[in-house]
This record gives C-alpha cells, sequence and structure tokens, in this order.
C-alpha cells in the first residue's frame, strides 16, 4: 500500500492507487482501443461520434498512465485492415481526427514529459498527416518521461514480414545471406518496437477476446486484461484496476510457481 498519491489523480484513481504495489508496476502496457462504434450505435449516434468520443479516454488513459509512472504506454489507434476495410469517408474522419489530435495534444504531452513515438506503416498515410505526425514527435522529443507509442495503420503480421525483410536485406549488405544468422534477439532488433521491452499487460476493451493482429510477437507472455467497457467510457481508473488484477497473478514465463517447484514444502504447510 502506497502513502505517497501523485499528484493528479482523482478520488476514484486514488483509492483503486493505494491498493497497488508500487514495485510491480507494469514497465510496459498496451491497450486495443475497441468499442467506438458501439458506443456510438447505443446513443443513435453516427460512428464518427464515438471515435470523437474516443478521445477523451486516451487522454485519461495517457494522463493517468504518466502519472503513476509506467515507463511505456502503446495504444492500438488504428489498424491496416482499418485502412483497407473501412469506408473511405470514416478513414478521411480518422485521419483528420488524429491530426487535430495531435496539435491539441502536445501541450498536455509536454507538461506530463511524454515522448511521442509512432509504430506501423507510416508512409502509406496521407503526406499532410505524415507532416503531422512527424511534428508532434519532435516536438515532444526531448522528454524523459512515459514513452507513448501510437500504432497507426499497424499490422502485427505486417511487422513480421517488414522485419524479415530487414534481416534479409542486412544480410545481404554485410557478407551475404550464407552467414545469416536468425534468432529471437535477431527478430527484436528489427521490429518496430525495438526501443521498447515486450508489454506486461495488454488491455482489450469492449469485451472482445481477442488481440486483433497487435502486438503478436511481443505478447507472447504478457498478462491479458480484458473489460466490457467501451473505449469511450475508459478512463484512468480503469486502467489502474486493470493494474490491479495484473497484480494478482503470477507471471511464470513457462515455469512453475514456488508451490508448484517446492510441492513437498507445499504438503508440508498444508499438514501443519
Amino acid at each position: 500500500m502506497q502513502d505517497k498519491v501523485p499528484t493528479g489523480l482523482d478520488r476514484k484513481e486514488t483509492e483503486v492507487y493505494r491498493r497497488l504495489d508500487r514495485g510491480r508496476l507494469p514497465k510496459h502496457i498496451a491497450i486495443i482501443m475497441d468499442g467506438n462504434g458501439r458506443w456510438a450505435k447505443r446513443r443513435h449516434l453516427p460512428r464518427v461520434a464515438g471515435h470523437r468520443a474516443g478521445v477523451s479516454a486516451v487522454r485519461s488513459t495517457v494522463e493517468t498512465a504518466a502519472r503513476i509512472g509506467i515507463p511505456a504506454l502503446t495504444l492500438y489507434a488504428f489498424s491496416e485492415e482499418n485502412w483497407k476495410k473501412r469506408p473511405q469517408s470514416e478513414v478521411g474522419f480518422l485521419m483528420g481526427l488524429l491530426s487535430r489530435y495531435l496539435k491539441a495534444e502536445v501541450p498536455t504531452l509536454n507538461k506530463n514529459n511524454i515522448r511521442l513515438e509512432y509504430i506501423g506503416r507510416q508512409h502509406e498515410l496521407p503526406a499532410d498527416v505524415q507532416q503531422r505526425m512527424d511534428w508532434a514527435r519532435k516536438a515532444t522529443a526531448r522528454n524523459s518521461g512515459m514513452v507513448l507509442t501510437l500504432a497507426l495503420n499497424y499490422s502485427a503480421r505486417s511487422e513480421l514480414v517488414d522485419a524479415f525483410r530487414s534481416i534479409v536485406d542486412a544480410a545481404a549488405q554485410n557478407g551475404g545471406l550464407d552467414h545469416l544468422h536468425i534468432d529471437e534477439d535477431t527478430v527484436g532488433r528489427h521490429l518496430y518496437t525495438r526501443h521498447l521491452p515486450d508489454p506486461d499487460l495488454v488491455v482489450r476493451t469492449s469485451g472482445e477476446m481477442r488481440l486483433s493482429n497487435f502486438l503478436l510477437w511481443q505478447l507472447a507472455y504478457a498478462e491479458i486484461y480484458v473489460t466490457p467497457t467501451l473505449w469511450p467510457d475508459f478512463r484512468g481508473v480503469h486502467l489502474l484496476e486493470g493494474i490491479a488484477e495484473y497484480q494478482k497473478r503470477e507471471r511464470r514465463y513457462g515455469g512453475l510457481n514456488h508451490s508448484d517447484a517446492h510441492p513437498e514444502t507445499s504438503a508440508l504447510a498444508t499438514k501443519s
């Protein structure tokens, strides 16, 4: 239990935060932001209204994560499938919303010492959006706190394809393919997320039980927390509740927990 509460948490956030073990906070949290369309449909609103409402959820979640000292937060903002399968009008709205978000939120990011990064095939996005993204990245580049990564035009399968292509290209320029050696570390060095630790916790909103082609390599040992809350209703307190659930779990990485590793000790304890 923590006596000192970070500045900026509201009453509900403070209540949950006090239950957390500050020494066991995740180093990297990834979030699949889902439910904007259903949120709008329940209110008889167009889908774009759900996307617009989702901005408040992003702001609250990002600020809370930064305030409690989470080193890295990655948000699944726009998938490669969204780009190819959604109506062009919705895609255009999302691109405009992204540009407006970046322009409006840079002062808040700087106030919270947050550095902004991106993953995904950014070169396929509209030129004006790329320019805004580059401006926002440079505007936060000197910040030394939490790294906020937006996954934009992102696909985990495409990331792996790009990584393997990068590995082969690097080998071809450095002695040829005969000397090519690939292991997990090699792949990791060529992923979009090579500057980040693998996520400890992945949060999915809206109750869906799937990863949706998100960070498939990096999430190999992540704890999964699913909440029925739709993304526009998600706030910092929900993030803290996810962390509280994460801290109840024992991460084994394929090994045994203490009682399984020492069954005789467990048996003796039961008899005593």
